[in-house]
């Protein structure tokens, strides 16, 4: 790429963050494509850039059980040459358009990023498209990403922190997918073949499990018949069933995975809440108030600032497919560990009891209120938004109305979610490390 169209393209991406201010109107456009994929449009003309935003359901949840990690494998693949282009080749192309693209899976979702500049949408597509529906799949290409992963699943095998969430898993989702990592095992990825990918690529690229979303320089009738020309090839639908919902157990126990450190990290969790419940917010807002609130939080005060027992302590709500959980995390010394599950769990407790204060919850309505525009700094953040909200089920007016849903949780509603919702006796801890003056509870594996 010459060095005027680097320069160009780096001027395009910074007017691309700057193209719709924090608190502009975001005006989204429900569109559907002929084949019947829903689109989501955000039409901005100031700058001659696109980005688009591809999310097809169902991601690494897809794995048969003897091939865990093979829809990870696959993924990692896309890019490393489509059609009679090798990776090298596929990535000049993508470099001579200005175009970038990016591929990644989670339990849930495989998603795909594009952005490029609308002088060269039309071959930017069209080179897209080549690596969904024609993706080269090579044996060197097999071999290279292969060894990344297996690179990364021998690195999380020394992680206190993966060992954790490998053992919560485990115990949390039993027989779900959810229950072993995305990135397979050394042996299930050892013996994954280029048809076992193809398959995978089969399943988890179909048609009737796909939302688009797209920010930029482009209008509902052009991206209509790009988003056609873009899946013509994928199958309509998958020849794999998603895995319905996970039977948690969450029985309020203490495991402990011994593992040679002199910090134990600890995972805990009780039943969460959808993100179709009306009282989500009320519980997004308990949440911030008791560990996603960062240095405002009880956890944290009452863990860190009050009594020195970690760097940090967080929570959060988990929000799967198929699984909601109310989550959280904290990493202390050994020897202190014990004392810092003991306060996580009677703060637990007092909020339940409790309840918040009128001013914990107006000083957790000016945040994430006042935060919520800063996101919108671009067009790909913008895209990223959209897209996610076709996922979860959202209206197109969610943005405009989201903080106007925060402002009208009352105390007595968050209080009494507060009373419903969290459960101390069914919160559970995942523990890694050598804690003293913790007994495990029956079951728990201290191998």
């Amino acid at each position: 790429m010459s060095h005027f169209r680097m320069i160009r393209l780096a001027a395009i991406c910074v007017g691309a963050l700057m193209a719709l201010p924090a608190g502009a109107e975001v005006r989204v456009q429900d569109l559907t494509e002929p084949g019947g994929v829903n689109l989501w449009l955000v039409e901005d003309h100031t700058i001659p850039f696109v980005a688009l935003e591809l999310r097809f359901r169902g991601g690494a949840s897809l794995d048969p059980a003897d091939k865990r990690g093979v829809t990870n494998l696959m993924t990692g693949l896309l890019e490393e040459g489509a059609g009679d282009m090798d990776s090298r080749e596929f990535a000049r192309q993508a470099e001579a358009l200005a175009a970038s693209f990016s591929y990644g899976v989670d339990d849930d979702l495989l998603s795909v990023s594009a952005r490029m500049l609308s002088e060269n949408r039309d071959q930017a597509v069209d080179l897209l498209r080549l690596s969904l529906v024609a993706p080269a799949f090579d044996q060197e290409s097999i071999d290279r990403v292969r060894a990344q992963v297996n690179s990364s699943i021998e690195s999380s095998l020394k992680n206190p922190g993966a060992i954790a969430a490998r053992a919560f898993d485990a115990q949390t989702f039993g027989d779900h997918p959810y229950a072993t990592s995305r990135d397979g095992t050394l042996d299930s990825v050892a013996s994954l073949t280029r048809d076992n990918i193809i398959a995978a690529h089969r399943a988890a690229l179909a048609q009737d499990r796909l939302y688009v979303a797209a920010v930029g320089d482009i209008t509902a009738d052009e991206l209509t018949a790009l988003v056609e020309r873009l899946t013509d090839g994928l199958p309509q639908t998958s020849d794999v069933a998603l895995p319905g919902v996970a039977d948690l157990n969450l029985p309020g126990d203490i495991t402990v995975v011994d593992f040679a450190t002199p910090q134990s990290v600890a995972i805990f969790a009780q039943p969460g809440i959808d993100r179709d419940d009306p009282d989500f917010f009320a519980a997004y807002l308990l949440n911030h108030i008791l560990g996603g609130g960062g240095f405002e939080s009880r956890l944290m005060h009452q863990v860190r600032e009050k009594r020195g027992l970690t760097y940090g302590v967080y929570s959060y709500l988990v929000d799967k497919d198929d699984a909601q959980l109310w989550m959280g995390q904290v990493a202390s010394a050994n020897d202190r560990v014990a004392e810092a599950i003991d306060v996580i769990r009677d703060e637990w407790q007092k909020m339940r009891d409790t309840g918040v204060t009128a001013q914990e919850l107006e000083d957790a309505k000016t945040y994430m209120t006042g935060a919520y525009p800063l996101r919108f700094d671009g067009n790909a953040p913008i895209a990223n938004i959209a897209v996610d909200m076709q996922v979860e089920g959202l209206p197109t007016d969610y943005i405009a109305t989201r903080n106007d849903q925060i402002n009208a949780v009352t105390l007595d509603q968050i209080n009494r979610v507060a009373r419903e919702l969290l459960d101390p006796e069914m919160l559970s801890f995942v523990i890694v490390g050598q804690p003293e003056g913790i007994v495990p509870s029956s079951g728990s594996d201290t191998d």
